[in-house]
């Protein structure tokens, strides 16, 4: 495998910005995640890698050579496309020796093919469809052999683009799961593409976050989900969506106008009177109860169930607290009932603070990425807070 680096790659199409500037480093062997909505540049980003669109300007280099100006069949990277792209007239055998019959990336005798597809197919849990059509297969059973026609080759650098958004979310799961399993297995130096937050935080070594073209913040999952760069960032992880409440400082408080919402300002931001923040609170990191909590570093403060929606395991609960309200994740009891009155916990460890931002723009993170919005309780990690809340 091999190290991948690309330096301010820049392509339009157009007026329209497909990535601008974007430098990155993915280490050999690992997985890692682009993560960013429609029109951030994450497809782009991977057909910049492959050498199939041809970038304004920048560079790629795959294992210290730089590959800017090479042909795509001599960069040596496998690419799945989020469109299967089977051939319909060939089996799922034929399908995956297909770029072992190339010649590209070397000769491959006949016992040598069938060795890798038998392989592959045991690996993907596909071996008795080697001799089925395209046609005659699930959605899930086509990703598979879409994925499988990828991995059977050898490459420096696999590039998977959204491999698993036209699956159902059991599948889905499932074939994280999967994933996950043949990275370790592998060892392979993969960029993965994706909206989807649960697989960035699931799969990913790090994850890389796109916007517009541009890069926002990279890092290991459990410090994107701790400290986002900005509320761009944090919006983007978890659903139920971060609550984001603008407060001033008032009298040594962070107080939200028109709500009991108040908690201590941390003296290390060098906050004065009057000043305007957002804070941010998860869902998952606030507790409804039936009785207040008084604790050192808990903040609480009583409100009224307004609507409850069941999600699997887990209630989303929105709470009125005076003027404002908070969405909040419980996992039930008899105090959560739409107008019931409750108490709302959170821990102030928990409490993002951001800049006020601009006409609606994403305000960035106050402070020290240390302390003090740290949470040091002994919660999930993020990728299992993120399954639990389906």
């Amino acid at each position: 495998m091999a190290h991948l680096t690309i330096n301010g790659l820049t392509k339009h199409y157009g007026k329209t910005v497909g990535i601008d500037g974007l430098s990155l480093e993915v280490a050999d062997s690992e997985f890692f995640v682009v993560l960013g909505p429609s029109g951030a540049g994450k497809t782009t980003t991977l057909k910049s890698i492959a050498g199939l669109v041809e970038v304004d300007s920048g560079s790629v280099h795959i294992g210290g050579t730089d590959m800017t100006k090479v042909e795509p069949y001599h960069r040596n990277v496998a690419m799945a496309f989020e469109s299967y792209a089977l051939y319909p007239q060939q089996t799922v055998a034929q399908n995956l020796a297909s770029p072992l019959r190339s010649g590209r990336i070397g000769k491959y005798s006949a016992v040598q093919q069938r060795e890798r597809v038998d392989a592959v197919t045991t690996t993907l849990g596909i071996d008795q469809l080697q001799q089925r059509f395209p046609r005659e297969l699930s959605n899930g059973q086509r990703q598979r052999v879409a994925l499988g026609r990828v991995l059977i080759r050898p490459a420096d650098v696999y590039l998977l683009d959204e491999p698993l958004s036209h699956l159902d979310a059991k599948l889905r799961a499932a074939m994280r799961a999967e994933l996950r399993e043949l990275g370790r297995m592998s060892n392979t130096t993969t960029v993965y593409v994706t909206h989807d937050y649960q697989e960035a935080l699931a799969l990913g070594d790090r994850i890389a976050i796109l916007r517009d073209g541009q890069l926002v913040q990279v890092d290991t999952p459990e410090a994107i989900w701790r400290t986002p760069v900005d509320t761009f960032v944090a919006k983007a992880l978890g659903q139920p969506e971060i609550n984001i409440v603008e407060a001033t400082l008032d009298d040594g408080a962070l107080r939200v106008p028109g709500s009991g919402i108040a908690i201590p300002a941390p003296t290390h931001l060098g906050l004065s009177t009057s000043s305007r923040v957002r804070l941010g609170i998860r869902p998952c990191d606030i507790e409804v109860g039936a009785r207040e909590i008084d604790a050192p570093g808990i903040a609480s403060l009583p409100g009224r169930i307004t609507l409850t929606e069941r999600l699997g395991r887990n209630i989303e609960v929105s709470v009125d607290v005076g003027g404002g309200a908070l969405i909040a994740l419980s996992p039930g009891g008899p105090h959560i009932r739409e107008g019931a009155d409750v108490v709302v916990t959170v821990a102030l460890s928990d409490v993002h603070i951001f800049e006020p931002g601009e006409s609606g723009s994403d305000g960035l993170r106050l402070g020290s990425a240390e302390v003090p919005f740290r949470a040091t309780t002994g919660k999930q990690s993020p990728a299992a807070n993120s399954e639990e809340q389906q």
